[in-house]
């Protein structure tokens, strides 16, 4: 993947699951083409805006992808929040609900942080091992 975005507005495509071979599922396979659920996106890729992330906001629209980030804190938030961390090739190492006020444990070989309203992401599909795609 070693995109480099910038901070904006996107969309986070969620395929299925990988196997061992870094090949999406079957599952995931309508005619031959790999289908997944589109979801709105916002990009937080520079200091600032990583470092503002979620703050101050009630509510999550879609998701919000941090990058690079390997760990995330819920210090100052208002609500609970979905934490996805995924590795450099945008696949799901673990997925986390966190409560306001949280440090969330830094994770080995995360490159980047996606998070959404606390559900959202099971209502997704998102679940370690599924990969995602970032369209710009």
């Amino acid at each position: 993947m070693g995109a480099r975005w910038r901070d904006g507005r996107g969309s986070l495509v969620v395929h299925g699951p990988m196997d061992e071979l870094g090949r999406v599922g079957t599952a995931g396979r309508v005619g031959g083409a790999v289908d997944g659920l589109v979801v709105p996106l916002e990009l937080a890729t520079s200091y600032r805006a990583r470092t503002k992330g979620l703050l101050g906001r009630d509510r999550v629209d879609g998701a919000l992808l941090l990058s690079p980030a390997g760990s995330v804190h819920t210090f100052g938030m208002r609500v609970p929040i979905d934490v996805a961390y995924l590795d450099r090739r945008l696949r799901v190492l673990a997925v986390v609900t966190m409560r306001p006020g949280r440090l969330g444990l830094p994770r080995l070989r995360s490159r980047h942080v996606l998070e959404a309203a606390a559900g959202a992401m099971a209502g997704w599909g998102l679940r370690a091992g599924v990969r995602v795609e970032v369209r710009v």
